[in-house]
Protein backbone atom coordinates (compact mmCIF):
# COMPACT_ATOMS: atom_id res chain seq x y z
CA UNK A 1 0.00 0.00 0.00
CA UNK A 2 1.41 3.44 -0.89
CA UNK A 3 2.75 5.44 2.22
CA UNK A 4 -0.20 7.80 2.47
CA UNK A 5 2.63 10.56 4.36
CA UNK A 6 5.22 10.82 1.87
CA UNK A 7 8.36 13.15 2.85
CA UNK A 8 9.27 15.60 0.19
CA UNK A 9 13.17 16.02 1.44
CA UNK A 10 13.78 19.11 -0.93
CA UNK A 11 11.37 20.91 1.12
CA UNK A 12 11.87 19.51 4.64
CA UNK A 13 8.40 18.61 4.85
CA UNK A 14 5.76 15.18 4.95
CA UNK A 15 2.63 15.26 3.17
CA UNK A 16 -0.81 13.84 3.26
CA UNK A 17 -1.03 12.21 -0.93
CA UNK A 18 -4.22 13.34 -2.28
CA UNK A 19 -5.15 15.37 -5.70
CA UNK A 20 -3.11 16.94 -8.06
CA UNK A 21 -3.63 20.22 -7.49
CA UNK A 22 -3.16 20.03 -3.67
CA UNK A 23 -2.03 17.60 -0.84
CA UNK A 24 -4.24 16.93 2.21
CA UNK A 25 -1.90 18.65 4.41
CA UNK A 26 1.79 19.06 5.11
CA UNK A 27 4.14 18.53 8.62
CA UNK A 28 7.59 19.84 9.59
CA UNK A 29 10.47 17.14 9.31
CA UNK A 30 12.66 17.04 12.19
CA UNK A 31 15.03 19.61 11.63
CA UNK A 32 12.27 22.11 10.54
CA UNK A 33 9.28 24.04 11.19
CA UNK A 34 6.51 25.63 9.42
CA UNK A 35 6.39 29.39 9.40
CA UNK A 36 3.04 30.85 7.92
CA UNK A 37 3.07 34.27 6.44
CA UNK A 38 -0.20 36.47 5.49
CA UNK A 39 0.35 39.26 2.70
CA UNK A 40 -1.10 41.89 3.68
CA UNK A 41 -2.91 43.25 0.88
CA UNK A 42 -3.61 39.61 -0.95
CA UNK A 43 -1.77 39.71 -4.08
CA UNK A 44 -2.30 38.20 -7.80
CA UNK A 45 -0.85 34.90 -8.35
CA UNK A 46 1.99 36.09 -11.11
CA UNK A 47 2.61 39.00 -8.17
CA UNK A 48 2.50 36.98 -5.51
CA UNK A 49 5.14 34.03 -6.54
CA UNK A 50 7.89 36.36 -7.32
CA UNK A 51 7.01 37.71 -3.59
CA UNK A 52 7.16 33.86 -2.16
CA UNK A 53 10.25 33.55 -4.28
CA UNK A 54 11.90 36.54 -2.88
CA UNK A 55 11.04 36.05 0.59
CA UNK A 56 12.38 32.89 0.30
CA UNK A 57 15.63 33.87 -1.00
CA UNK A 58 16.32 37.00 1.64
CA UNK A 59 15.60 33.64 4.39
CA UNK A 60 18.15 31.61 2.29
CA UNK A 61 15.87 28.92 1.66
CA UNK A 62 14.99 27.22 -1.61
CA UNK A 63 11.86 27.16 -3.49
CA UNK A 64 11.02 23.62 -2.37
CA UNK A 65 10.39 24.65 0.83
CA UNK A 66 7.49 26.01 -0.15
CA UNK A 67 4.90 23.70 1.33
CA UNK A 68 1.19 25.83 1.64
CA UNK A 69 -0.58 28.39 0.10
CA UNK A 70 -3.81 30.29 0.88
CA UNK A 71 -6.09 31.43 -1.92
CA UNK A 72 -8.98 33.58 -2.72
CA UNK A 73 -10.80 33.45 -6.15
CA UNK A 74 -13.66 35.87 -7.31
CA UNK A 75 -16.45 33.35 -7.81
CA UNK A 76 -17.02 29.51 -7.20
CA UNK A 77 -15.75 27.49 -10.19
CA UNK A 78 -17.76 25.41 -12.18
CA UNK A 79 -16.16 21.29 -11.96
CA UNK A 80 -14.40 22.29 -15.08
CA UNK A 81 -13.69 25.66 -14.36
CA UNK A 82 -11.85 24.14 -11.30
CA UNK A 83 -9.43 21.52 -13.25
CA UNK A 84 -8.63 24.25 -15.62
CA UNK A 85 -7.51 26.86 -13.36
CA UNK A 86 -5.46 24.62 -11.36
CA UNK A 87 -3.49 23.09 -14.36
CA UNK A 88 -2.49 26.45 -14.55
CA UNK A 89 -1.73 26.75 -10.92
CA UNK A 90 0.58 24.14 -11.01
CA UNK A 91 2.65 25.35 -13.41
CA UNK A 92 4.70 27.37 -11.22
CA UNK A 93 5.28 24.51 -8.73
CA UNK A 94 7.06 22.75 -11.51
CA UNK A 95 9.25 25.38 -12.56
CA UNK A 96 10.30 25.62 -8.95
CA UNK A 97 10.88 21.60 -8.94
CA UNK A 98 7.89 20.80 -6.56
CA UNK A 99 5.06 19.69 -8.73
CA UNK A 100 6.08 15.99 -10.57
CA UNK A 101 3.99 14.87 -13.31
CA UNK A 102 1.84 16.30 -15.83
CA UNK A 103 -0.64 18.99 -14.80
CA UNK A 104 -3.69 16.90 -14.06
CA UNK A 105 -2.35 13.60 -14.44
CA UNK A 106 -3.49 10.85 -11.99
CA UNK A 107 -0.49 10.06 -11.06
CA UNK A 108 1.36 13.67 -10.60
CA UNK A 109 3.21 14.00 -7.23
CA UNK A 110 2.36 17.49 -5.76
CA UNK A 111 3.11 17.81 -1.79
CA UNK A 112 1.97 21.29 -1.36
CA UNK A 113 -0.95 22.21 0.62
CA UNK A 114 -3.71 24.42 -0.09
CA UNK A 115 -7.05 26.97 0.73
CA UNK A 116 -9.02 28.39 -2.06
CA UNK A 117 -11.67 30.18 -0.79
CA UNK A 118 -14.47 32.93 -2.41
CA UNK A 119 -14.98 35.66 -0.13
CA UNK A 120 -18.67 36.53 -0.48
CA UNK A 121 -17.84 40.90 -0.05
CA UNK A 122 -14.61 42.11 -1.36
CA UNK A 123 -13.96 39.39 -3.59
CA UNK A 124 -10.95 39.96 -5.44
CA UNK A 125 -10.97 40.52 -9.55
CA UNK A 126 -8.62 37.63 -10.47
CA UNK A 127 -7.20 34.83 -7.86
CA UNK A 128 -5.04 36.42 -5.59
CA UNK A 129 -2.79 34.69 -2.95
CA UNK A 130 -3.78 35.57 1.06
CA UNK A 131 -1.08 33.75 2.71
CA UNK A 132 1.66 31.10 2.55
CA UNK A 133 3.60 28.69 4.69
CA UNK A 134 7.31 27.11 3.85
CA UNK A 135 9.94 25.17 6.12
CA UNK A 136 12.93 26.95 8.01
CA UNK A 137 15.56 25.61 10.16
CA UNK A 138 14.07 24.51 13.77
CA UNK A 139 15.11 26.96 16.36
CA UNK A 140 16.35 25.34 19.96
CA UNK A 141 13.00 23.89 21.80
CA UNK A 142 10.71 23.96 18.61
CA UNK A 143 7.45 22.16 18.14
CA UNK A 144 6.56 19.99 15.54
CA UNK A 145 4.42 22.45 12.90
CA UNK A 146 1.84 21.49 10.49
CA UNK A 147 -0.74 22.99 7.69
CA UNK A 148 -3.75 21.25 6.73
CA UNK A 149 -5.01 22.10 3.23
CA UNK A 150 -8.92 23.63 3.12
CA UNK A 151 -11.26 20.72 3.15
CA UNK A 152 -14.61 20.79 2.12
CA UNK A 153 -18.07 18.90 2.25
CA UNK A 154 -17.63 16.30 -0.41
CA UNK A 155 -16.76 13.20 -0.19
CA UNK A 156 -13.72 11.69 -1.38
CA UNK A 157 -14.42 9.39 -4.62
CA UNK A 158 -15.41 9.36 -8.18
CA UNK A 159 -17.76 11.18 -9.71
CA UNK A 160 -19.11 15.13 -9.94
CA UNK A 161 -19.18 17.41 -7.40
CA UNK A 162 -22.89 17.08 -7.38
CA UNK A 163 -22.83 13.62 -7.19
CA UNK A 164 -20.37 13.74 -4.08
CA UNK A 165 -21.44 16.98 -1.93
CA UNK A 166 -22.67 15.60 1.22
CA UNK A 167 -26.49 16.72 1.76
CA UNK A 168 -25.92 18.65 -1.74
CA UNK A 169 -28.20 21.97 -1.55
CA UNK A 170 -29.31 21.16 1.80
CA UNK A 171 -28.70 24.53 3.86
CA UNK A 172 -31.22 23.68 6.42
CA UNK A 173 -29.97 23.26 10.14
CA UNK A 174 -29.79 19.72 9.81
CA UNK A 175 -28.11 19.72 6.55
CA UNK A 176 -25.03 22.22 8.18
CA UNK A 177 -24.68 19.53 11.06
CA UNK A 178 -24.01 17.03 8.79
CA UNK A 179 -21.70 18.96 6.84
CA UNK A 180 -19.98 21.07 9.50
CA UNK A 181 -19.44 17.36 11.19
CA UNK A 182 -18.23 15.61 8.38
CA UNK A 183 -15.44 18.48 7.35
CA UNK A 184 -14.46 18.33 11.37
CA UNK A 185 -13.66 14.25 10.90
CA UNK A 186 -12.17 14.81 7.72
CA UNK A 187 -9.55 17.42 9.58
CA UNK A 188 -9.26 15.08 12.04
CA UNK A 189 -8.05 12.40 9.90
CA UNK A 190 -5.49 14.59 8.29
CA UNK A 191 -4.47 15.41 12.16
CA UNK A 192 -3.52 12.35 12.59
CA UNK A 193 -2.01 10.90 10.19
CA UNK A 194 0.71 13.42 10.24
CA UNK A 195 0.77 13.00 13.85
CA UNK A 196 -1.16 15.73 15.65
CA UNK A 197 -4.42 16.55 17.90
CA UNK A 198 -7.04 19.80 17.82
CA UNK A 199 -4.77 20.99 20.85
CA UNK A 200 -1.73 21.13 18.39
CA UNK A 201 -3.91 23.72 16.17
CA UNK A 202 -2.59 27.71 16.80
CA UNK A 203 -5.28 28.26 14.31
CA UNK A 204 -8.54 26.94 12.94
CA UNK A 205 -10.29 28.24 10.12
CA UNK A 206 -14.22 28.07 8.91
CA UNK A 207 -14.95 29.35 5.24
CA UNK A 208 -18.96 29.69 5.00
CA UNK A 209 -21.96 31.80 3.82
CA UNK A 210 -24.34 29.31 6.13
CA UNK A 211 -25.12 30.01 9.69
CA UNK A 212 -23.18 28.20 11.72
CA UNK A 213 -23.09 29.62 15.19
CA UNK A 214 -24.83 27.23 17.17
CA UNK A 215 -22.36 24.54 15.42
CA UNK A 216 -19.18 26.34 16.33
CA UNK A 217 -20.00 24.82 19.93
CA UNK A 218 -22.36 21.75 19.36
CA UNK A 219 -19.86 20.60 16.85
CA UNK A 220 -16.66 21.87 17.45
CA UNK A 221 -15.87 23.15 20.40
CA UNK A 222 -17.34 19.92 21.70
CA UNK A 223 -14.52 17.81 20.00
CA UNK A 224 -12.22 20.21 21.29
CA UNK A 225 -11.15 21.93 17.81
CA UNK A 226 -12.21 25.42 19.08
CA UNK A 227 -9.78 25.64 22.21
CA UNK A 228 -7.91 28.38 20.66
CA UNK A 229 -11.11 30.00 18.79
CA UNK A 230 -12.41 29.37 15.50
CA UNK A 231 -12.01 32.49 12.52
CA UNK A 232 -15.12 32.38 10.70
CA UNK A 233 -14.47 34.01 7.13
CA UNK A 234 -17.34 35.09 4.70
CA UNK A 235 -16.54 33.15 1.93
CA UNK A 236 -17.69 30.23 -0.48
CA UNK A 237 -15.67 27.34 -0.96
CA UNK A 238 -14.15 27.13 -4.58
CA UNK A 239 -16.31 24.97 -6.41
CA UNK A 240 -20.28 25.17 -6.88
CA UNK A 241 -22.42 23.47 -5.01
CA UNK A 242 -20.02 23.20 -1.54
CA UNK A 243 -21.41 25.11 1.02
CA UNK A 244 -18.41 24.86 4.09
CA UNK A 245 -15.00 24.12 4.39
CA UNK A 246 -11.97 24.15 6.94
CA UNK A 247 -8.38 24.38 7.53
CA UNK A 248 -6.00 23.83 10.37
CA UNK A 249 -2.45 24.85 11.24
CA UNK A 250 0.19 24.67 13.62
CA UNK A 251 2.37 27.09 12.82
CA UNK A 252 5.84 27.65 14.58
CA UNK A 253 5.62 31.67 13.65
CA UNK A 254 3.09 34.14 11.51
CA UNK A 255 4.25 37.48 10.12
CA UNK A 256 2.63 39.88 8.06
CA UNK A 257 4.14 40.76 4.98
Amino acid sequence: MTNPVPIFEAGGYRYIKAVFQYSGGVAAQPGFEMERARFLKPLPLAQAYAAVEAHLKALGRPTAAFAACELRSPAPFNDQGFIDFNKVYVQTLARWGIYQGEPGAADAVNPVARTNVCPMYGEPKEPVMYAFSYSVPAQAGAKPSFVLSGGGDRRSGKGTYAEQIVRYQDTSAEGMREKVEFVAAEMERRLQLLGFTWADATAVDAYTVQNIGHLVGEVLARRGAAAGGVTWHYARPPVIGLEYEMDVHGAARELVL
